[in-house]
C-alpha cells in the first residue's frame, strides 16, 4: 500500500519551511506469511519515519512485538548497530532470536523502509526461519546461520504505505513478483494514477466521485484499483466554509487499495501501527494546512491458505 498527503495548489502552506516537513513522515506496513518452530505465522513489519526517529516494529499476534531503532534521533551522531534479541515464545513453548544490521542501509524517496544493505533474520531452534534484506553473508559471519534452500522467501499478503504533506507520490509496488513505479496526484478535484510513467486512470469531479472501484491492467495482470477521498473532500470543503476561523486544519484521509487476486478491501490496522499512525496523526493535525491530505495506499495480493 503506499499512501501520500496533498495539499491545493493555490493554497499557502505556513508549514512548507519548517523543519517538522522537510522529513516526511512515512509509514510502512508490510505482512508477510511464514512459519516459525513448524507453526504458520503471520508477521507484520512496521517500518516508520518521521523528523525525529526512524523505527521498525516486528509483530506477531499473540506472540510477540519488539521495536527497533535504526536512527534513534536527528540529533545522534550514531546510527543502531547489528544486533540481536532473544525471544521467548510462551504459546509456542521456543525460544526465538531476532537478529539484525542497519548500519548500511540504503534508503530512496525518503521512504522509513531500506532498499538495500541490511538485513532482518529471526532463528528457532539455531534454524534460520525468517530472512528478509540482500546481506546474506554477514548475517552468516556474525550468527553461524546459514541459508538453506529449504528458506523460502517470505510471502509478503499486503503493503501499505501512510505518507504526510504531499500532493504527489511516486513509489514502488511488486504484483505477482514484477516491480512497477506507481505515482498517484491528487490535486484540483482530479486523480491521477500513473504506472510505469502511463497515466493508467483519470477520475475527474472527486467532490462527486470521491469513492470508487476501478479495473486497470499492469503487464497483463488484472488490478483492483479502490479510492476513497470523502474524508479529506469533506474536510476541505467544512474547512473553507469555516473560513479556517474555527481552528480547523483541514488535513483529510484519502485511501487508495491496489488488489491482485481475491483478498479483503480495507485492511484494518492493528497493533503496532495502529498506534503509530494515531501518533503521526497527532503530529500533521497539529501543523497541518488546509487541503493536506494524509493517503493510505495498500498493495494486496491473493492470500494463500496458511498450512
Amino acid at each position: 500500500m503506499i499512501p501520500a498527503c496533498f495539499s491545493q495548489p493555490n493554497t499557502v502552506s505556513s508549514h512548507n519551511n519548517t523543519s517538522n516537513h522537510q522529513i516526511p513522515q512515512n509509514l510502512i506496513t508490510c505482512i508477510y506469511q511464514c512459519h516459525f518452530c513448524s507453526s504458520p505465522t503471520y508477521l507484520t513489519l512496521t517500518w516508520s519515519k518521521t523528523p525525529f526517529s526512524h523505527s521498525l516494529t516486528i509483530y506477531a499476534t499473540d506472540s510477540f512485538s519488539i521495536t527497533i531503532s535504526l536512527n534513534p534521533s536527528t540529533f545522534s551522531f550514531f546510527k543502531s548497530r547489528p544486533s540481536s534479541k532473544s525471544i521467548y515464545l510462551t504459546h509456542h513453548c521456543q525460544r526465538i532470536k531476532l537478529y539484525w544490521d542497519f548500519t548500511r542501509a540504503e534508503f530512496t524517496r525518503n521512504s522509513a523502509k531500506p532498499d538495500s544493505g541490511f538485513y532482518v533474520a529471526i532463528s528457532c531452534n539455531t534454524k534460520l526461519e525468517f530472512f528478509l534484506g540482500d546481506l546474506h553473508d554477514e548475517l552468516t559471519w556474525r550468527s553461524g546461520l546459514a541459508m538453506t534452500r529449504q528458506l523460502c522467501e517470505p510471502t509478503l499478503l499486503s503493503r501499505r504505505e501512510h505518507v504526510f504533506g504531499r500532493r504527489n507520490y511516486v513509489s514502488w509496488a511488486q504484483f505477482l513478483g514484477t516491480k512497477h513505479e506507481i505515482g498517484i496526484e491528487c490535486s484540483r478535484g482530479v486523480l491521477k494514477v500513473e504506472v510505469d510513467g502511463e497515466i493508467r486512470l483519470v477520475v475527474k469531479r472527486l467532490a462527486w466521485k470521491f469513492r470508487g472501484t476501478e479495473k486497470i491492467y499492469v503487464g497483463g495482470i488484472k488490478v483492483e484499483f479502490f479510492w476513497d477521498v470523502f474524508n479529506w473532500v469533506n474536510n476541505i470543503s467544512t474547512s473553507n466554509s469555516n473560513n479556517n476561523n474555527s481552528g480547523t486544519n483541514g488535513i483529510g484521509h484519502g485511501v487508495f487499495v491496489f488488489q491482485v487476486g481475491d483478498g479483503r478491501v480495507w485492511p484494518e490496522m492493528v497493533g503496532p501501527e495502529k498506534r503509530l499512525m494515531r501518533k503521526s496523526l497527532s503530529v500533521s493535525s497539529s501543523s497541518g494546512a488546509i487541503g493536506d491530505m494524509v493517503v493510505t495506499v495498500t498493495v494486496m495480493f491473493k492470500c494463500i491458505a496458511m498450512g
